[in-house]
């Protein structure tokens, strides 16, 4: 695609997201109830009720919307039993695109009305099995908001362009830019940075992880020990966003290595590229978002890999976490 397409696909991503996230609104109106039950359990993940009506609006938006110049691949949870495309029966060998989806990335915590959860979409020039995230060169993420939120935000970029933020109104409709400002910070006092454990599987470890890594860098226990703050943001795209939007300094998902050394399997517990489909968004808003141990996050563009990740929101903290964090992971995972 040359830019014009490009920036076209990134319009077309967010009218998606517009769509599932008035799908969801207007559905929470009328059996909010539901939200909560268990549809499905799948190698990826376990699907609830509300999860299967943003998987439904995804495949009707795609079949009336999405070009047929353009034949796709659509990658999400929910489609383990077979490819699916556009335009439909379009063999996987004949689209030029692959598309990955979270339709509801943070569903528990929407479905109780909690806190907002996140769409997530990355597009990609299809190379089989072997596309990447480091392919992806559209993505947009949209906020689904709780039951009681005025305005939701929307973000979106073509690589290499800047990000487009915009907030909207959710009773008129209307929409105003916003500019993205990560923390500028070199430093984590009084600023908020975590480490994932969001399930009750091997929180033990990763909090000692994240313990001994303010320890090492000098900030546990100092002045009565609130000096880094702890918010446990049950979606990587919710995360992605409080970098972006400056709430957070530092975020990271450890879970594979941890449940690794753990000898635990589950891969439905970690971080999956799904869920990070939209780091580019976050990296050409200035944020660092790589490996663990440096470089780019690496993963296929599936349902099942695991993902571990670290997120910075800007380059100075994270030349003072990476070698800290190299080395705890070298003694404790």
């Amino acid at each position: 695609m040359n830019q014009a397409a490009l920036e076209r696909a990134r319009r077309l991503l967010c009218a998606l997201q517009d769509h599932i996230r008035d799908t969801l609104v207007a559905a929470r109106a009328r059996q909010a109830g539901r939200f909560a039950r268990v549809a499905a359990v799948t190698a990826a993940d376990t699907i609830y009720h509300v999860d299967r009506l943003g998987e439904a609006a995804i495949l009707d938006w795609f079949a009336r919307h999405w070009p047929r110049a353009w034949p796709v691949e659509i990658v999400m949870e929910g489609l383990e039993d077979g490819a699916v495309t556009f335009p439909a029966d379009t063999p996987v060998k004949g689209t030029a695109w692959k598309c990955i989806l979270d339709p509801i990335d943070g569903t528990r915590g929407l479905m109780h009305d909690k806190r907002a959860a996140w769409s997530l979409a990355g597009l990609a020039p299809q190379r089989g099995a072997r596309t990447a995230l480091g392919d992806i060169m559209v993505a947009a993420m949209t906020e689904l908001p709780t039951s009681k939120q005025g305005r939701a935000d929307q973000l979106s970029v073509v690589r290499g362009k800047s990000v487009v933020a915009t907030r909207i109104d959710l009773a008129t409709g209307r929409r105003h830019r916003w500019r993205p400002r990560p923390s500028r910070a070199d430093h984590f006092e009084h600023g908020f940075a975590s480490i994932a454990r969001f399930f009750p599987e091997g929180k033990a470890l990763l909090g000692a992880f994240e313990e001994a890594l303010w320890r090492e860098l000098g900030l546990l226990g100092q002045r009565g020990g609130q000096l880094v703050f702890d918010d446990q943001y049950l979606s990587t795209g919710g995360q992605l966003y409080e970098l972006i939007a400056g709430h957070d300094r530092m975020l990271g998902d450890l879970r594979p290595p941890a449940y690794a050394k753990l000898g635990l399997g589950g891969a439905a517990l970690c971080c999956h590229p799904y869920d990070i489909c939209v780091e580019l968004i976050a990296r050409e808003a200035g944020c660092v978002v790589e490996a663990p141990g440096g470089g780019p996050v690496r993963a296929p563009l599936d349902t099942v890999s695991p993902v571990a990740w670290m997120g910075y929101a800007n380059p100075a903290l994270a030349r003072t976490v990476r070698p800290v964090l190299r080395r705890l992971m070298r003694e404790m995972f």
